[in-house]
């Protein structure tokens, strides 16, 4: 929960369905760095929204023994506080959280909500974090995609962020036809992202801070720059970008490290002054994004992606911002085009990147605005997350 998708991806949907009533324990696992740095505030948040929360040490070193040991630990501590509290339902977060509700729903038929987020087993190789060609990773991939079947089948209800997802999961021929599955994206808070509350002398002095005059024109991103972004396909749009805007800047709104930015930068020879990396607290993000004239993000996409949803996407809609990006990744062409919200790239190379930059202009904020409205609502993904709760019950 310490993690920016923790504030913006859960704690929300959690504090609403508990607006309605529900009692909620949640279970997660935090990096002791950032739990140390960020407990106060989310256990502020959880008090505030009537959740009660048992945070766990995790650990990323350690390999494979140090993950199933957390594993084992997350069943210990499930099976402790449904001794205690009789949960009604266990809402799983991903597929190593599924293993422990799957757990539950077989032995003592608690509900089980599959709330997916994207085909992990899948994610993990497309973004070469395990190989095939390694044994004990195949092994555990396989295990993964037998799971996979079993948590759809066997739960109550599925969620998949992409209608596409979605698509994808009913044409597999184990799948039964008569598993219930809601589509719910990645949402955003619309009363946080709004550029109404954005205040002009709020904007004049983050841009006094990085030193970004009235003549700059800003091109931003949003979020971390790991497996899945194309940080190098990034930069060469922005090479064309300068060629088109001499002034421009690139504008990273990121926890990433600056230095890691700035040497991908020198390696294309853009200079490093055209560059800023600036790193805030989520409650922040909406007035640097305000700063953004237009917006990008180049996502890797495989086939695992058809089940993802970028956060970024909602967030920057809500602030009217055109935006940039590849097809292929989730719905997302499916609601630029919708909404007439930015570009989508069939290609990544100089010609589609200079047809883009060149048809920006025809773009409708009030539309995308709209589309945030219409898609990305947090008050509309909360709403189906209680619909699905309440049809458990019934």
């Amino acid at each position: 929960m310490t993690d920016p998708l923790g504030q913006s991806q859960v704690l929300p949907y959690l504090k609403g369905l508990s607006s309605f009533g529900y009692n909620i324990h949640l279970i997660s696992f935090e990096k002791s760095e950032k739990f140390k740095r960020y407990k106060k505030t989310i256990q502020s948040i959880c008090d505030e929204g009537g959740i009660t929360w048992h945070p766990q040490d995790y650990s990323n070193e350690g390999g494979l023994k140090k993950t199933i040991r957390q594993v084992i630990k997350m069943k210990r501590v499930a099976r402790y506080l449904h001794k205690k509290h009789h949960f009604e339902i266990i809402h799983c977060r991903s597929y190593i959280s599924a293993l422990v509700g799957l757990e539950l729903k077989r032995k003592h038929g608690v509900k089980f909500v599959f709330d997916m987020r994207g085909f992990w087993a899948d994610e993990r190789i497309d973004g070469g974090i395990w190989s095939l060609e390694n044994p004990i990773f195949k092994t555990i991939y396989k295990y993964f995609k037998k799971k996979e079947i079993q948590f759809f089948n066997e739960s109550d209800y599925t969620v998949s962020l992409t209608e596409n997802g979605k698509n994808e999961i009913i044409s597999w021929p184990k799948i039964r036809n008569d598993i219930k599955i809601k589509v719910i994206p990645c949402c955003v808070d619309l009363n946080l992202f709004n550029p109404n509350n954005i205040k002009v002398e709020d904007q004049i002095t983050a841009k006094e801070k990085l030193k970004i005059t009235p003549e700059n024109n800003i091109l931003g991103y949003v979020g971390s720059i790991g497996t899945w972004y194309m940080l190098s396909e990034m930069l060469d749009f922005f090479k064309e970008y300068l060629n088109h805007n001499p002034n421009a800047i690139f504008l990273f709104v990121t926890g990433e490290k600056e230095e890691t930015i700035i040497k991908a930068v020198k390696e294309k020879n853009i200079d490093p002054n055209s560059i800023r990396v600036k790193s805030v607290l989520h409650s922040e993000v909406p007035l640097y994004i305000s700063l953004f004239h237009k917006s990008i993000f180049f996502i890797r996409s495989t086939y695992s992606k058809k089940a993802s949803s970028p956060t970024k996407q909602g967030e920057i809609m809500a602030m009217g911002i055109p935006l940039i990006c590849n097809a292929g990744v989730g719905d997302t062409d499916l609601v630029v085009k919708k909404y007439n919200a930015g570009i989508v790239l069939n290609e990544m190379n100089e010609a589609h990147y200079k047809n883009a930059i060149n048809s920006e202009s025809n773009l409708d904020i009030e539309l995308i605005k709209k589309g945030a409205k219409e898609y990305f609502s947090l008050t509309e993904g909360t709403q189906r997350y209680l619909s699905i709760y309440q049809e458990i019950y019934e």
